[in-house]
């Protein structure tokens, strides 16, 4: 089989777009936080933190008593956002970005002439280029090339930072043996050990398994399609459907009381309503989170007539706080929401007692006067002490549209 897929990851993103922008940062070791506090953990870092065992998750306790001269930033969503839409174009102007998969990761397809191992590897190196020229110096990116975008995805984590590794299908399965089960990608804690079950300890047993026992393994089709992936054909991707829209916060220290925490809930289910609206959609359902600082946690959730009302969602939120347990708990330290049970509004599935048909019009100009003026414009009074708290975050499969999600 032919080289037909090019996957495109850059390196240790949110930290690299903080060392071009910051030439103070350059060449230091760089943990980006969700906020400035101690109790928090990063959400990026620098691959000169990296070498000290810094890395996603680790705490600012660890991360100081791991690399003591660290540099820890506030994390820049829209910045990120902004750059990542320049860096896709950059892209483009060498090879057509099939997919974009996530912030900081986009798979192309190679076809006709591209797909000879020269070719792709010169493709590769314009792309580099072109990303130096549209990002500066300090963003880099690993490149895997492959004959299906999966084996090209793991060939891009071969080598970091900076790399590009070719695999060819002459090169399969031993290019592979090397690799931990985790290192491919659909493969997490979980399912290893469904794996190491069915007696598929690495990934040399991983290849050499039939379909039939892959199937067994993955306990769906699903085994059957990473057959395929593991020897070189690329398999279609199932059509997705938008499961849930939600928002989390990890509170600054000023905010956390359960009154603040509230208001900051408040300020993410307006935001996660408008979202909803923007796509169409309404939800039947709300899960509300809080996480308390010595590791505890509460939830809630409830169900509803399918609605995309932001008062109705709101009334749900304030019915289920009620049963919050108040201030005999740890101080809360983060906070979450999502709406679940999604349908589109065409589907006609919203009940004819809903109540939030007669703030329809009210939403659409709540939207319609934050799209124009600023987000913050028009809001419901629960979310006034967190006004300046709960910025734009960046999921991983989720890149935030800066029209009706960033901050002002």
């Amino acid at each position: 089989m032919p080289l037909r897929a090019l996957y495109v990851d850059f390196n240790s993103y949110f930290a690299s777009v903080e060392q071009q922008l910051c030439p103070e940062l350059r060449g230091k070791p760089v943990g980006v936080l969700p906020v400035l506090a101690e109790t928090t953990c990063c959400i990026a870092a620098s691959y000169e933190a990296k070498r000290h065992g810094v890395k996603t998750g680790t705490s600012v306790r660890d991360a100081r008593r791991l690399c003591p001269d660290i540099r820890l930033v506030p994390a820049r969503p829209a910045v990120y956002v902004e750059q990542h839409h320049r860096l896709v174009a950059a892209v483009e102007s060498c090879i057509h970005v099939d997919r974009v998969l996530s912030i900081d990761e986009m798979a192309c397809r190679l076809t006709g002439s591209d797909c000879r191992r020269s070719r792709a590897i010169a493709i590769a190196r314009q792309i580099k280029h072109a990303i130096a020229e549209a990002g500066g110096t300090e963003i880099r990116c690993s490149i895997g090339i492959a004959p299906n975008t999966f084996l090209a995805k793991v060939a891009s984590d071969m080598e970091k930072p900076d790399g590009l590794v070719v695999i060819e299908q002459s090169d399969l399965p031993g290019a592979l043996y090397g690799l931990d089960l985790r290192d491919l990608c659909g493969i997490g804690k979980a399912m290893e050990r469904r794996l190491t079950s069915h007696g598929i300890h690495s990934v040399r047993d991983l290849c050499a398994a039939g379909r039939e026992e892959l199937r067994a393994a993955w306990g769906s089709i699903e085994g059957e399609r990473v057959h395929a992936r593991l020897r070189g054909e690329e398999v279609a991707e199932l059509p997705s459907q938008r499961g849930s829209v939600s928002h989390s916060h990890v509170l600054p220290p000023e905010l956390r009381t359960p009154e603040a925490a509230l208001s900051v809930l408040h300020r993410l289910l307006q935001k996660a309503a408008m979202r909803l609206r923007s796509y169409g959609r309404i939800a039947g359902a709300l899960h509300v989170k809080v996480k308390f600082r010595d590791g505890g946690r509460w939830e809630r959730q409830a169900r509803f007539d399918p609605t995309g009302d932001t008062l109705a969602l709101l009334d749900v939120l304030n019915r289920l706080w009620r049963e919050f347990p108040g201030k005999s708990q740890s101080p809360p330290h983060g906070v979450a929401v999502a709406l679940t049970e999604i349908d589109a509004q065409s589907h006609g599935s919203r009940s004819l007692f809903d109540q939030g048909r007669s703030h329809d019009k009210l939403n659409a100009v709540i939207d319609s006067v934050n799209l124009r003026y600023g987000r913050q414009t028009l809001y419901f009074g629960g979310a006034f002490r967190a006004l300046n708290a709960a910025p734009m975050r960046i999921a991983f499969n989720h890149i935030p549209d800066l029209e009706t999600e960033g901050d002002d």
